[in-house]
């Protein structure tokens, strides 16, 4: 079984599907005396505390969140204060308080149940300030580890079939999920929430990178068991998901130094684990072998057929200097809405968030007008705009009507039955078409489809606050929410879904 064996990864998509009858017939319930711990600590480590001053950005968060990747510079030296910014607003600990029960740590990008299970790892070439090595950054005490001596940049291009932007790259962050850390709640589902977790900490690292005219782009196509090996991971738990080469310019890396087993001792997760190998059976099978492979993977899917549609809807222009708040305000603000208010969504509201969500990210498999997922909204009061079903048109900008009406009710009810999404003014549901990812992906489109529109999620959640709206992910019904937005949406998958719109307390 390899990447191109797509049945894999069909059956992994279609065993952890939600029904209103998987749903009341699942028998889980949270063991918390097993909850996991929500860090991964190295006890042995000498930490290397990260400066906690940073000087806050001047580019509008709106530019920044929609920034398609067109920087053009090769942005601030990259140092250790610069990697002290990217890490605390993308996967670091911006509050914390106390409970009679332990404590709540408050991080800087959402995360499935709170449970944080995606960590960074930096691998770099000789910086200002910071000596060549593979680090693992410790938000619990903001601190990097030095796991590996030496510049080991080489394995990571190698491993990548030589992308150019990884080649060049001074520095390169690569991300990974510890199943146990999810699963504990979420069971085999936790597989996907591997991409919509790092999608939301990506959105907010390619903003803050754009934010200073720092390039930066994300990877999916690498040799697995190369990076695995590098970060040396216990893949029956932990795998890399991804690389982000930060960065261009840098001198060719030089031969990277042998990178043999560490045996690191860890702090255990819990007391027990539960295993779930249908989570370890779709990674397996949509993992790369060799560096031709990797190589070969890089590219971006043909553009779909466009279907005959209605008349569109225009969009109210990108007034992307309207919020002049930098990035990282916004982030600190940043939280999920638990309580929407009834008041409408202004439609250049609207306008902006379709407009800074949709333009796109610099990564290997994506690319402008070929984008794996599609938006479908449903839109419950909006200024302007009739109440009804929507699909973004991306190659004409603009939102296609659907069907109009009241649609509160089934929206609450496609939202796993949650009230939020009768709630907000905005459910905006991301779709694939898994036939067309797969065949130019293999197995790996899977986790490439989920990724972007968990970024482009993210990046949903982003713009909510800097319009000082609110935001919340949420999941559903997979098959009622394709039955709903049908026939436009028959055969396609739900991918990610954000509920939004002004809100009351968070």
């Amino acid at each position: 079984m390899g990447n191109a064996d797509t049945a894999a990864v069909r059956a992994y998509h279609e065993r952890t599907k939600h029904s209103v009858q998987s749903v009341r017939a699942g028998g889980h319930f949270l063991d918390w005396d097993i909850m996991p711990r929500p860090f991964k600590v190295y006890p042995e480590l000498e930490p290397m505390a990260l400066p906690p001053d940073f000087t806050s950005s001047t580019r509008p968060a709106l530019a920044a969140i929609a920034d398609a990747g067109g920087v053009g510079g090769t942005g601030p030296p990259l140092d250790r204060t610069a990697l002290a910014r990217l890490f605390y607003f993308s996967a670091g600990v911006l509050r914390r308080s106390t409970y009679p029960g332990g404590e709540i740590f408050y991080r800087a990008a959402a995360c499935t149940g709170a449970l944080y299970h995606v960590d960074l790892y930096l691998v770099c070439g000789p910086l200002a300030d910071l000596d060549p090595g593979v680090y693992h950054f410790g938000p619990h005490d903001f601190a990097l580890r030095r796991l590996r001596a030496g510049d080991h940049r080489a394995t990571v291009v190698r491993a990548t079939g030589h992308e150019p932007a990884v080649a060049a790259a001074p520095a390169l962050v690569l991300f990974t999920t510890t199943f146990w850390r999810n699963s504990w709640k979420y069971q085999a589902r936790a597989y996907r929430h591997a991409f919509w977790d790092s999608g939301t900490i990506l959105a907010n690292l390619l903003a803050l990178a754009a934010a200073v005219d720092l390039p930066a782009r994300v990877v999916l196509g690498f040799v697995d068991g190369e990076l695995d090996r590098l970060l040396d991971l216990d893949t029956a738990r932990e795998v890399t998901l991804g690389v982000v080469a930060l960065g261009r310019e840098a001198p060719p890396p030089p031969p990277a130094p042998p990178a043999g087993p560490l045996g690191l001792a860890t702090l255990p997760l819990s007391a027990r684990e539960v295993d779930y190998p249908a989570i370890r059976e779709a990674h397996e099978a949509s993992s790369l072998v060799t560096a031709e492979e990797a190589a070969a993977w890089h590219g971006t899917p043909p553009r779909p057929p466009v279907p005959p549609a209605a008349a569109p809807v225009s969009l109210a222009p990108f007034a992307q200097e309207a919020v002049p708040e930098s990035i990282e305000s916004v982030i600190r603000r940043r939280g999920s809405m638990r309580n929407f208010s009834a008041e409408p969504l202004p439609f250049d509201q609207l306008s902006t968030i379709m407009r800074a969500v949709t333009r796109g990210f610099p990564a290997d498999f994506t690319g402008p007008g070929a984008a794996l997922t599609d938006p479908y909204l449903i839109v419950n009061a909006a200024e302007g705009l009739a109440s009804g079903t929507y699909v973004f048109d991306r190659e004409r900008d603009a939102l296609v009507p659907l069907r109009a009406g009241e649609f509160r009710r089934e929206a609450g009810f496609l939202d796993l039955g949650q009230s939020l999404g009768a709630a907000a003014a905005l459910d905006l549901y991301w779709l694939a078409d898994l036939d067309r990812a797969l065949g130019r992906f293999g197995n790996r489109g899977y986790r490439a489809a989920q990724l972007e529109a968990a970024i482009e999620g993210g990046k949903a959640y982003l713009t909510a606050y800097a319009l000082r709206l609110g935001a919340t992910g949420l999941t559903f019904f997979d098959d009622d929410v394709t039955a709903f937005f049908s026939p436009h949406a028959a055969g396609k998958s739900v991918m990610f879904l954000n509920a939004l719109g002004p809100g009351g307390r968070r």
